[in-house]
C-alpha cells in the first residue's frame, strides 16, 4: 500500500465517539436546504428521501448531523428551514429517521437558535429578533420566497429573567428530537448564531452574569449543554463550534483562550465530540490557526471529551492526512454530500465525484436535492 491508501484507510476505520459508534471517520455535516414543507416549517417525505439517499453508513454518511433546526418559532432567521417545536415537525422528522434507520444509518439533530442573524418578518407578531445586546448584525437573511437577501432586523436584548426560557427551549428541542427517533443531538454553537453571540464581546456587551468575563460569557452556552443533558447521555451529545473569524479589541476575546476555556468546560460534561469548522468566511486552516485547533483538541479531550470532528473544505486526501496524524478524529463533509450520496464509497474506489450546483443548494423541490446519482 502507498502511503496515500493507508492513511484513506483511516479515514474508511470505524470509530466511537462516546456512545456513537461510527462506520467510517466520514459524517455528513449540517447543510441547510430549506425545503421544510409548508405552512409550518415541516419535514417531510422529499426530506425523508433526502437523508436516506445518504444513510448507508459505509457508502454514505457514517453519522449524519442534520441541518440545522429552529428549536423554537423564535430561533428562526431563514424561510423554509425546519423546527422541532411543533407536534407536526415532530411527526415530520420521524419519516427522516425512520428513512436513516432502514439504511442501518444514526443522524443526530442539530438544536439551532438563530438569535439576532432574523427579521421580524420571520419572528411571532414581528417583534424583534432576540440578542445578547442590542447590535445589529452586519448580516443578511430572507424572509419569503421573494424577498431576496435582506438585511437583518435589529434586535432587542434579552432581560436576565428570559434567557432560563431560551435555554428551555433547548431542553424541550432535545426532548422533541428523542421523541422523533433521533440517535443524538448537536448543539449549534458556532457561524454566529445566538450561544456564539453571548460568546463573543462584540455582540454581547452584557454587564449580568452573561456578560463581561470569558467565564460569564461562556454562561449561556454552559447553561444550554447542561440543559440537553437533562434529555440525552452526554455520550449522545456534541457541541459545534467556529473559532475564527473573531476579530476584536478585547484581549479575552482570542478564539485561542475563548475556546480552549470553552472546549474544556464541554469536555468535563463528557460530550461524544466537539464539531470545529476550521474554515469560516475569509479564515481559513493555515499554519498561523493550527495552535487555535490543537487547543481546542487537547483541551476538550484532556478534560474528557471524546472525539474532535473537523470541518471546512475537505478532500478525501486532506481529511486522511488530518486523521493519520491525529488532527482530528472524524471529518465531516458539506458539499460533497450535497451531490455525492454515496461519498464514502466514492472515497473507497478512488471515484470521481459529481459536482455540486450552487443555483440549487436553497429552496425549490427534488432539483439539486435527491437527483444526484450514486456510482451504482
Amino acid at each position: 500500500m502507498t502511503t496515500l491508501d493507508t492513511n484513506l484507510a483511516d479515514l474508511l476505520k470505524p470509530l466511537t465517539a462516546g456512545q456513537i459508534h461510527a462506520a467510517t471517520r466520514v459524517w455528513m455535516a449540517p447543510l441547510t436546504r430549506s425545503r421544510s414543507k409548508q405552512p409550518g416549517d415541516v419535514p417531510w417525505e422529499l426530506n425523508a428521501e433526502y437523508y436516506g439517499q445518504r444513510a448507508d453508513p459505509k457508502k454514505g454518511a457514517a453519522v449524519i448531523i442534520s441541518e440545522a433546526t429552529q428549536v423554537s418559532s423564535q430561533g428562526k432567521g431563514y424561510a423554509f428551514t425546519p423546527g422541532i417545536h411543533s407536534k407536526e415537525q415532530v411527526e415530520g422528522w420521524k419519516l427522516v429517521t425512520k428513512a436513516v434507520h432502514d439504511k442501518g444509518g444514526i443522524i443526530l439533530a442539530q438544536l439551532w437558535h438563530v438569535g439576532r442573524i432574523s427579521h421580524t418578518d420571520l419572528q411571532p407578531g414581528g417583534g424583534k429578533p432576540v440578542a445578547p445586546s442590542a447590535i445589529r448584525a452586519e448580516s443578511k437573511t430572507y424572509t419569503s420566497k421573494d424577498s431576496g437577501l435582506v438585511p437583518t432586523s435589529e434586535p432587542r436584548a434579552l432581560e436576565t429573567d428570559e434567557i432560563p426560557g431560551v435555554v428551555e427551549q433547548f431542553r424541550q428541542a432535545a426532548q422533541n428530537a428523542k421523541d422523533a427517533g433521533f440517535d443524538g443531538v448537536e448543539i449549534h454553537g458556532a457561524n454566529g448564531y445566538l450561544l456564539q453571540q453571548f460568546l463573543r464581546s462584540a455582540s454581547n456587551t452584557r454587564t449580568d452574569q452573561y456578560g463581561g468575563s470569558l467565564e460569564n460569557r461562556a454562561r449561556f452556552c454552559l447553561e444550554v449543554a447542561e440543559a440537553v443533558l437533562t434529555v440525552w447521555e452526554p455520550g449522545k451529545v456534541g457541541y459545534r463550534v467556529s473559532p475564527l473569524g473573531e476579530a476584536s479589541d478585547n484581549p479575552q476575546d482570542r478564539p485561542i483562550d475563548t475556546y480552549s476555556y470553552l472546549a474544556a468546560e464541554l469536555g468535563k460534561l463528557g460530550l461524544a465530540y466537539i464539531h470545529v469548522v476550521e474554515e469560516f468566511g475569509s479564515a481559513t486552516r493555515s499554519d498561523e490557526n493550527e495552535p487555535v485547533f490543537a487547543a481546542i483538541r487537547s483541551a476538550f479531550r484532556d478534560a474528557g471529551g471524546h472525539a474532535y470532528v473537523g470541518n471546512g473544505e475537505y478532500t478525501a486526501e486532506t481529511a486522511a492526512q488530518r486523521i493519520a496524524t491525529d488532527k482530528a478524529d472524524a471529518i465531516a463533509f458539506g458539499k460533497p454530500f450535497i451531490s455525492n450520496p454515496d461519498l464514502a464509497e466514492r472515497f473507497r474506489r478512488d471515484a470521481p465525484l459529481n459536482e455540486w450546483d450552487r443555483d440549487t443548494f436553497y429552496g425549490g423541490g427534488a432539483e439539486g436535492y435527491t437527483t444526484y446519482p450514486p456510482l451504482d
